[in-house]
């Protein structure tokens, strides 16, 4: 396996799909991981297959995340590892989108990795080491019909993303964005039988993750996109 230079991570807005498959190759390396989720009944199979630490914590409240930090910091120690994977969406027409949808959906999306990277980097800087990884989407660079929230959230995580990663290179932090352009295969939705491999694969996302975690700082990834080999650009 790969070596990964950190010794404990956190994932937010962690669930069943890349969040987990990332959880079981990290804690397989050896590393200690806690999880956060607004819902953590939904992580109980995860952590006791993997001994991942679950915490309840909302991504959108300034709070919340202040709060999720030091209870990480105290059960596992400071992550060194900080993975942000929530989003949420408000589909519809422009002319018809619940203002207070969008709001949601681009606090979770986009102020929630703000909140996140923060306090990441409040723990990060004075080590001169770490690691911010952002999962993006398709709707991180092309904005579809009916997806103006979704979009509006991911292409500013996106530019956090760029603006903290020009930041806190220079001191020694690691941030990447990872555009996952395409469906990703889950027990709800599984690949089409007639297109075999069109659907991304959750731990063939997460490998990359471990690969980029793994780069020397010489030549380290900003932007990686993954998509399946029969996607469109």
């Amino acid at each position: 396996m790969t070596r990964i230079p950190y010794k404990t991570a956190l994932i937010i807005g962690a669930g069943v799909g890349i969040s987990a498959s990332l959880t079981r190759m990290l804690s397989g390396a050896g590393l200690k991981v806690a999880l956060a989720a607004r819902d953590t009944a939904k992580l109980e199979a995860l952590t006791a297959q993997t001994g991942a630490r679950a915490f309840a914590a909302d991504a959108a409240d300034p709070a919340s995340m202040a709060s999720l930090f030091p209870q990480v910091d105290e059960a596992i120690g400071e992550p060194e590892i900080v993975i942000y994977n929530a989003s949420a969406r408000a589909h519809g027409p422009i002319a018809d989108v619940d203002p207070e949808a969008f709001r949601k959906s681009l606090s979770i999306t986009a102020f929630g990795g703000f909140l996140a990277a923060q306090q990441a980097a409040r723990r990060m800087i004075p080590k001169g080491s770490g690691a911010i990884f952002f999962t993006g989407a398709s709707a991180s660079v092309k904005g579809f019909a009916l997806s103006s929230a979704f979009a509006t959230g991911k292409f500013g995580l996106r530019g956090l993303a760029q603006s903290v990663a020009r930041e806190l290179g220079p001191k020694g932090v690691h941030v990447a964005h990872f555009v996952i352009d395409g469906a990703v295969e889950s027990e709800r939705r599984a690949t089409p039988a007639d297109s075999p491999d069109s659907f991304l694969s959750p731990d063939a996302i997460a490998q990359t993750y471990i690969d980029v975690l793994s780069q020397a700082r010489s030549a380290w990834s900003l932007e990686v996109e993954l998509r399946p080999w029969v996607e469109k650009f």
